[in-house]
């Protein structure tokens, strides 16, 4: 594996079409920020989204293909075959779908369309995991002790595995998400759980290759953004910490980190821009760590753990925190034009969270809830940000990632942010599928959260069986809402008194003025 060991300056290219090869709100969030840079859009869609809200930012639409996303999203010739029917220039992938493709992003660079991100050459290297921890250990950044080697014989992992010792933990090396991933804490059990780790592999990634990790035991989840400019400079971008995880799956981030003192967030920040140096990294990207619990010397142990090459779905955090618009400067960065919002170091203030709002049943082991959004309102307020991908009318599907939005607030310090966390989730209004929203509520007003004291597996630890309390029916809920719906209709001026559920553990009067309905 070649591994770019110092950046390459890109011959600078006028942009002036972008299309956008996603969907739901990150397509929203980048059509957005398109027309915000006065460069015409295209969006693309498939059947499925044929009524998406995001369509409607964009300068043109093109369908590519049935509502599958290996026969659309996930379809590269159909994305360069839309890109040039609609004359884009550049592509800009967001996050997910072929965002880390390397493959696709050098199938960019031959049909002569600016891909918008890193290139195939340093997706390709750090896309590997095993690639990835090496590259770091060159760079002097610490990583977890382990086996990164090619040879994947039974007996080679075996004995890697007993001079490691128990726990290890057995990890894919494409992807990610959790998928081929197996802690072992009884070496016996490590031949069965390499294979089930390998299918598991194998199946999500057509790769069934693995590494060998030291299992830490409960340590945090805290990663830097980075971001590279068009003179070959890498920046850090401050940290977001992303422990609270549902199966591998971060569900609220926030900036700072409450964990880190200023000597080790310098150092980590260190860290993260030697990587992407080493890397050549152009445009943003996000270096992630472990935090361990134990301290060696009295400073605390932190370790490489791998980069994600994209955009990330907790972007908005740094923005509310630096002011920058990550996405802006991507695009500058793609047509090779100076980034002047970019300053060493980046000033940051304040506190920023944010809470990612899923159609999913907490009481039926949190299963996708489709159906049609009979009704959907964001909350409002100074320093409350949602990016959604949804309106009142919008399907949710089975084919795609049951995200609906992202909520994120900004406040002066922690206990502001987060009590304009519980406020603006109690005022999300949402009927006609069932949502997290009073699980995110749970573990806002948890005392351990509160106390900013987690882990990756605090929601394990807390929230091991947890269940909403009792609800009203939704068809009650429904038909109320009908009714004062009606009335506002037949009042000019009158506002619509709704159903106002606490999330915590009782439920108040339905008929009681002033509150949101919501289904939980």
């Amino acid at each position: 594996m070649t591994v770019p060991m110092a950046h390459t300056a890109k011959t600078a290219r006028p942009i002036t079409n972008v299309l956008v090869a996603n969907r739901g709100e990150i397509a929203a969030r980048i059509l957005r920020a398109c027309r915000e840079a006065r460069l015409r859009s295209v969006a693309v869609y498939s059947e499925a989204d044929r009524e998406a809200p995001y369509l409607t930012i964009a300068d043109q639409a093109v369908c590519i293909g049935p509502a599958p996303a290996s026969e659309s999203y996930l379809d590269a010739e159909r994305i360069l075959l839309a890109a040039q029917e609609a004359g884009a220039d550049a592509i800009h992938p967001g996050y997910g779908f072929l965002s880390e493709n390397a493959d696709f992003a050098a199938l960019c660079a031959e049909r002569g369309v600016t891909f918008v991100g890193p290139s195939a050459d340093v997706i390709r290297a750090l896309g590997d995991k095993a690639g990835a921890k090496i590259l770091a250990s060159k760079a002097g950044v610490p990583v977890v002790p382990g086996y990164y080697g090619t040879d994947q014989t039974d007996g080679r992992l075996m004995k890697e595995a007993e001079s490691i010792g128990a726990p290890v933990l057995i990890k894919a090396t494409a992807g990610g998400g959790g998928r081929g991933m197996r802690a072992v804490h009884d070496l016996a059990e490590f031949p069965a759980l390499l294979q089930e780790a390998r299918r598991e592999a194998k199946a999500a990634f057509g790769n069934d290759a693995v590494l060998l990790e030291r299992y830490l035991v409960n340590p945090r989840h805290i990663e830097f953004q980075i971001f590279g400019d068009a003179q070959g400079r890498v920046f850090a971008l401050h940290e977001r910490e992303c422990s609270i995880q549902r199966r591998h799956q971060k569900i609220i981030e926030e900036s700072p980190s409450p964990a880190l003192d200023e000597a080790t967030r310098a150092r980590m920040a260190d860290a993260a821009v030697k990587i992407g140096q080493a890397a050549g990294y152009r445009s943003a990207g996000t270096v992630e760590f472990l935090l361990a619990e134990d301290k060696t010397g009295g400073e605390p142990q932190f370790f490489f753990l791998e980069v994600n090459t994209r955009l990330q779905v907790e972007h908005p955090v740094t923005e509310l925190r630096t002011g920058l618009d990550l996405v802006k400067l991507q695009l500058e960065v793609a047509a090779g034009l100076p980034t002047p919002g970019l300053t060493d170091p980046i000033p940051a203030a304040g506190h920023a969270i944010e809470a990612r709002i899923y159609a999913e049943d907490p009481a039926c082991g949190f299963a996708p809830s489709l159906g049609t959004l009979l009704h959907w309102k964001e909350p409002r307020g100074q320093n409350v940000r949602v990016d959604s991908g949804v309106a009142t009318g919008s399907e949710v599907s089975p084919y795609y990632d049951s995200m609906l939005a992202k909520l994120i607030v900004y406040g002066h310090s922690r206990d502001e942010a987060l009590h304009r966390l519980e406020t603006a989730l109690l005022d999300f209004q949402v009927l006609g599928v069932t949502t997290n929203i009073p699980y995110l509520l749970a573990i806002v007003r948890h005392q351990q959260f509160r106390a900013g004291d987690t882990h990756v597996r605090f929601l394990d630890e807390y929230f091991p069986n947890w269940l909403p309390a009792p609800s009203i029916p939704e068809e009650v809920l429904m038909a109320y809402a009908a009714v004062e719906l009606s009335r506002k209709g037949s009042r000019p001026g009158a506002s619509a008194s709704a159903t106002s559920i606490n999330h915590g553990s009782q439920i108040e009067s339905p008929w009681r003025d002033g509150g949101a309905w919501r289904n939980v």
